[in-house]
């Protein structure tokens, strides 16, 4: 007679089976956080993003450039998220807030007695992030002497806390970015050619945001779902508040547009956003759009026109959506339109109907 009790082998294949299961869960999860705030669509900035999504698998070090804003760290998060050292810490230091002093102790970590305030031990940078990865912002700040003892590292992978006698094992990433041209700071001696194609197995350019056209509108769509307040949730973008998003020239890229999409909801007091609601100044005319070779030329009026259409397109769905719940069906009904046309609409302008169905949950 056999008892209702599980055998030993049941139970193993039952915890492997659920630990599995929290693993894809997890490797899922850091996915989505990996890439969740990375939005565009334009060649340049999907060609970035696709070389990130390479690199997060090969555990190599990493360089990251773009002007302030671009999303730099954002960038080196993916890497992070998206490969093996996920589960890890991801630590970030800014090289520019570090004295030369200062910077070997951050990294490396002191002893007891190391120096002359070195009360007690102090575990480096390099230990915090053991298994992950460590982050260098302004990695082009460092001082000569920092620049060396980095080198030593990034060769060796091991380090010596100050003041002890005994090596450790440097087991991290290391991912640098800057906002400087580093082939032009090697050219004046300021920065190291060994540290350069140490640190750069891997280089990632972020464009510009003006560079980035249309991404400039999405982006501001999803700055907009991601900061209106509670009850706030029918605030659109008008063609007028359009243009001049497109019309700006964004000195501090992404960052800049996602503070003026902030600014935007609460100063905003009816549904539709306005250029005075972003505090950016109406383009009078099409001279006011844009250069040629900034975005895409606008001046036409032919150009024009479709930019307008695409801008009252994309707007017009993104509100049926967020009405209709994310539902094609019901929202077809309500545009008046075949299933099947509206769905091509959709795909596009790359809308995913189920966001707009999460965003009531």
């Amino acid at each position: 007679m056999t008892s209702g009790r599980p055998s030993d082998a049941n139970v193993v294949r039952v915890r492997a089976s659920e630990t599995e299961d929290t693993e894809h869960i997890t490797r899922q999860l850091t996915r989505a956080q990996g890439l969740a705030k990375l939005v565009g669509t334009t060649p340049a900035f999907r060609a970035a993003i696709d070389l990130t999504a390479t690199a997060a698998d090969a555990d190599a070090p990493a360089l990251i450039t773009g002007e302030t804003g671009t999303g730099k760290e954002l960038t080196a998060r993916a890497l992070h998220y998206l490969g093996p050292r996920a589960a890890f810490p991801f630590v970030a230091v800014n090289c520019g807030s570090l004295t030369e002093n200062l910077f070997a102790d951050e990294l490396f970590g002191h002893e007891r007695g190391a120096f002359t305030d070195a009360h007690k031990p102090r575990r480096g940078l390099i230990a915090e992030a053991d298994g992950g990865t460590l982050f260098l912002d302004e990695v082009d700040a460092l001082t000569a002497r920092g620049q060396v003892a980095l080198l030593r590292v990034l060769q060796d992978h091991r380090f010596r806390p100050l003041g002890s006698n005994v090596e450790v094992a440097a087991n991290v990433r290391f991912v640098g970015a800057t906002n400087s041209s580093l082939l032009d700071l090697m050219k004046q001696g300021a920065f190291r050619e060994d540290l350069y194609y140490r640190l750069c197995v891997f280089s990632i350019a972020l464009p510009a945001l003006r560079d980035r056209g249309e991404d400039i509108l999405l982006l501001a769509r999803h700055f907009l779902r991601l900061h209106a307040p509670e009850g706030r949730r029918d605030l659109v973008l008008g063609l007028s508040a359009e243009s001049a998003l497109l019309a700006h020239r964004w000195p501090g890229n992404a960052r800049e547009l996602e503070n003026v999409m902030i600014r935007a909801t609460r100063v905003c007091r009816g549904c539709e956003i306005s250029p005075l609601d972003l505090g950016l100044p109406v383009p009078a005319s099409a001279s006011s759009l844009p250069s040629p070779g900034s975005l895409s030329p606008l001046g036409t009026y032919k150009s024009l026109k479709a930019n307008a259409v695409r801008a009252f397109e994309r707007a017009y769905l993104e509100r049926l959506l967020d009405e209709s719940d994310g539902n094609i069906t019901r929202a077809a009904a309500v545009a008046g339109k075949e299933r099947r046309d509206l769905g091509r609409l959709i795909k596009k302008y790359q809308l995913e109907p189920r966001a707009f169905a999460k965003r009531r949950v």
